[in-house]
Formats: C-alpha cells, structure tokens, sequence
C-alpha cells in the first residue's frame, strides 16, 4: 500500500493578503450594503476598532452611504462605543436590531426618526443568518406572534419613518408563523482573539461565541465580505483545529485591534472564558437593597434540576443570590450569549458568567429556548398593564427593543417578572424585616395598557404559563381576568403605598399574603428551590 505524507497544515497558502488596516477594512463597505455586525451585547466581541474606522471614514470624506445595519444585541457601553460609532444619519438608512439601550446616539437618531429602525427578538435575528447562509426561503418562527413585531401590531417598528417591517403572517399545517425572508448580508463585522496567517479564527479569550460563525457563512453564501477584528496574528498553523471558530475559509481579511476589553468594565477575566479548567475563586456579594429583595423573591420560585434563563436587569441578580443561599448547583442558570452554567454575570458584565460548565453558539441556545427547553425565566419589564401584558421596546418615549425578552417569555413553563413598582428616583430603606418607602419613584410602571406588548397574556394564558410579576413591596400573578395582588411587603400601607401607586386596581380574590419577612433581613434568608418539576432531584445526564 502506497503511503501518502499529509503536512501539519494541508489547506495550502492562500493566495491573498489576510491582514489589512482598520482604515482599508472600512473602505471594503460599499454605499447601500447591508452590514451585519458581530457582538452579543454591551460590547462582547463587538468590533469596536472596525466600528470607529467605519465612523472616521464617513467624518473624512462623507461615505459610505444608506448602510442597512443588522445587530442581534445592543452593542455599546452607554459612552459612545460599539454600535454609536456608526449611528449617524446618512452613513445608516436603516438598523435592524434587537436592543437599542446601551448607545444612546442610536436611541438618540431612531427617536427623531432620522434613521428607520426595527426591532425584533434577538433569536430571530440570530437563527436568520443560519438561513441566509443555507440560502433558504428564510425564517419561519412563532416567537413574537401577539406582541409589538407581529405585522397586526407595530410590525416591529421603532418609530414613525419606518413604514414597513420585514415579516409576513403565514398559516403552514393550520398552525400561524412568522416568515422573515431571506437577505443577502454584503459585509460581516466580526470580532474575535486571534487568527492564524492563513484566517482561521479562534475565541479563546472571548467570553461568549455568539453568532459569529452564523454571520460569517451568511455573509460568504452572499457572495458578501467577511472582515475579522482579533486581537492578534499567530503563525500559520499555530491555531488547533478544535480551537478554531470561523475556518480561514469563510475569512477574507483580519484587522489588528488594541482595544482589549471582555465587556465594558471587564479587561480580561479569564475565568468568563472557558478556556481553561475551572478553579475556585471568590465574588463580592450583592448590596443589601431593594434590588436583593426582588432577585430574592424571584429566587424562590426555582426548583430543583431547573434550567432556567436570567435576563438583565433585577432578574440577573437571582444568580448571586443562588450562591449565597447555597444552591447555585442545583439548577442550571443560563444567558442567551450560550452560557450555560456557572455564575451569570450582573450589570455591564451581562452575558457572561463566571466559571460556566459550557459555552456554545447563540443560535443553538435560542433553539432551545424557542422550542420550550426552559423550566424558569427570570426578566426585567418596563411597564405591566391591568391583563398582564407586558413592555420592554419602549419606555419614555426612548426605543429600547426587546433583546432576547421575547424568545425566553414566550416559552417558559414559568416567567418572573423582575422590577420596582415605580420608576425614576425611588428610595426606600430595607431591614429589620420589613420596607420602608422613603421617596415613591416619579412615574408608574404598573399602567392601565401598554403600547408596545413584548409578552402576551392572553397567550401565556392560552398555553399555561405560570406568570408573577415581583417588586420590592409586592408580589401579583397572571390570573383568568388579569393582574392579582398575591403579596405585600411587611412595613408597607397597602392603600398608600401599592393601591394608590399603580395605574389601575388589581385584582384582589383575596387578602394579599404578607412576603416572607426574611426577604428583608440582611443575612442569608435561607432560600432552598422546590422539589424538582422531574419528580427527582438527580442531576447531570440522568435528568
């Protein structure tokens, strides 16, 4: 038998040049592409060197020109990175986007209808570069149906320049569907840690994969442009197949970045990455306050072996607060980036977790999520209406967009609705077991009916969703006919201080229970989850 030699690194010498300028990566952008950029919020792998080029092209010489940006997350720092780099009238004509809330200049220009802009769910976006990469018909989806991007309602739209949305109503198998068509996507804006001489790209000091694999195939089947930010250029071959997240294949040009962070207030944090084994480490807790006492109270409603989502906001708190009651083993918390495990993290380190049991890609997790996969989700809101609707697109007049709200409500077999009663300024003191109101916020988030719904009531109620809504002075519940108060903090005047606060009279079948006072005491409350919803508590594969 003839033997064959088989090099190290068969692919062979590509036969162009990898590595370009920051400048010279801007420059790839023709007038009226349609742009997709990497990032899985705030700036987790957001190419935020690319971003700028691309801005100080436009301030040079005024191109390019009526870009269509796509974005799965909100990808900015609330201080003029990511994302507003680019969120300039002229340079964009539309963003399509999913969250809007951490870059102010964008918020800014889609509120003065300078730019159109739609909003949809994170997975939605996230799972349609998988069809445009496999040059399907595009996305067939039910998440979303009965909220603010269904076509019977906003269609998605984020102010009144933006006439027309991008889905249509189907009816396949007697059943309704979102149908999001197919695009072409023209230029991938990708960040990553480093690549090889030959392309291939590796994520090792990222602290998610995301989507980038999915936009990189999308963009290359469209016949469109692949450019890669990384950290650093090694030697060809140096990269080990299994490290390697996008293939050189799929990569056209690099640019050298030396912007280093993780996350905006995080540099590097080895262990958010999974690179390596796992080690125990030590975390500051979280302040005794009002937001304690909500992730407190959503908390226990986990039960034992659940899987369960953590959004942003009070909701993510829930994850600190499993670790210091002791049962952070006992379920597995996850975030839509494709964490799985671990420790999530709070605030602008959201989207990563601490010492996480798996990372994957974020469109097979928003596969699981949309097909049902989580037992518990824990959620923000801006506003709840009198039937239990719920909004997260638009608060003030300020376009938020939905993130990844609407794909992890819509299935979960129970959702907690995380946030303060009211809104803007609210000061009240916690201890000694009980709450004190010492300034109500300026306006309610409890209102008589929302503009924008993000989560259905009548569907939760249709498909039996088990639904609370958590605040710090009191507990209510998606019942037949509506909102139900179910609890009220200790210290607190029913009348003056929850009634007299909300924007309509909840329903009351009967007198609310009192929260459990050790909600209000500094030390460990002593929190433990249900039994499990399985009928066992055994963990790991024999679930």
């Amino acid at each position: 038998m003839t033997e064959l030699n088989l090099g190290a690194v068969p692919n062979g010498i590509r036969d162009r040049t990898v590595v370009c300028s920051p400048a010279e990566g801007a420059d790839l952008i023709a007038p009226g592409a349609v742009v997709a950029v990497g990032g899985t919020g705030s700036l987790l792998q957001v190419p935020e060197t690319l971003l700028a080029a691309v801005e100080d092209r436009w301030l040079r010489n005024g191109t390019p020109t009526d870009l269509v940006v796509v974005h799965v997350m909100g990808l900015g720092d609330h201080e003029g990175r990511g994302i507003d780099h680019i969120a300039i009238p002229g340079l964009v004509r539309r963003f399509i986007g999913s969250h809007f809330v951490l870059s102010p200049r964008q918020q800014a220009v889609i509120a003065a209808n300078q730019v159109e802009a739609i909003g949809l769910p994170a997975g939605t976006i996230s799972l349609l570069y998988r069809e445009i990469a496999a040059r399907r018909p595009g996305l067939f989806t039910d998440i979303g149906l009965d909220t603010f991007v269904d076509p019977r309602r906003q269609w998605g739209r984020m102010n009144t320049r933006t006439t027309a949305g991008v889905s249509e109503v189907v009816t396949i198998g007697g059943q309704e569907w979102l149908h999001y068509p197919r695009f072409d996507v023209d230029v991938a804006l990708l960040r990553a840690s480093e690549a090889d001489a030959d392309g291939n790209i590796a994520m090792d000091d990222e602290a998610a994969i995301g989507d980038n694999l999915a936009i990189a195939q999308a963009a290359h089947n469209s016949g469109g442009i692949v450019v890669v930010e990384v950290k650093r250029c090694v030697e060809r071959g140096t990269i080990p197949a299994a490290r390697v997240r996008i293939p050189a294949a799929l990569v056209d040009h690099v640019v050298l970045t030396d912007y280093p962070y993780q996350t905006p207030i995080t540099v590097s944090d080895p262990r958010r990455t999974g690179a390596t084994p796992n080690a125990s480490t030590t975390v500051a807790g979280l302040p005794f306050d009002v937001r304690k006492v909500v992730a407190r109270r959503a908390a226990m409603e986990l039960h034992d072996g659940d899987l369960a989502n953590l959004g942003v906001g009070m909701a993510n708190g829930i994850s600190y607060v499993a670790l210091e009651e002791g049962f952070l083993n006992r379920v597995t918390l996850t975030v839509e980036q494709g964490i799985f495990g671990g420790l999530p993290g709070v605030g602008l380190d959201s989207g990563t977790a601490i010492n996480p049991s798996a990372i994957v890609d974020m469109p097979s997790t928003f596969d699981l999520y949309d097909g049902g996969g989580l037992d518990f989700a824990g959620l923000a809101f801006a506003e709840v209406d009198r039937m239990g609707n719920v909004n997260v697109a638009v608060a003030g007049g300020k376009p938020i967009g939905p993130g990844g709200f609407i794909d992890i409500s819509q299935k979960a077999r129970t959702v907690v609705f995380c946030g303060t009663l009211r809104g803007g300024g609210l000061e009240a003191d916690v201890g000694d077991g009980a709450l004190r109101i010492s300034r109500d916020g300026r306006y309610a988030k409890f209102v008589d009916a929302v503009d924008y719904v993000s989560f259905s009531a009548d569907r939760a109620r249709r498909t039996g969703q088990r639904v609370l809504y958590v605040t710090e002075r009191a507990v209510f519940a998606l019942g037949e006919d509506g909102v139900e108060l179910v609890e009220i903090a200790p210290g607190v005047d029913l009348r003056r201080d929850v009634l007299g606060q909300m924007g309509f009279t909840p329903i009351m079948r009967h007198p609310p229970r009192q929260m459990d006072q050790r909600l209000f005491l500094p030390a460990a409350a002593g929190i433990a989850p249900h039994p499990s919803r399985r009928g066992s508590t055994t963990q790991g594969v024999s679930r």
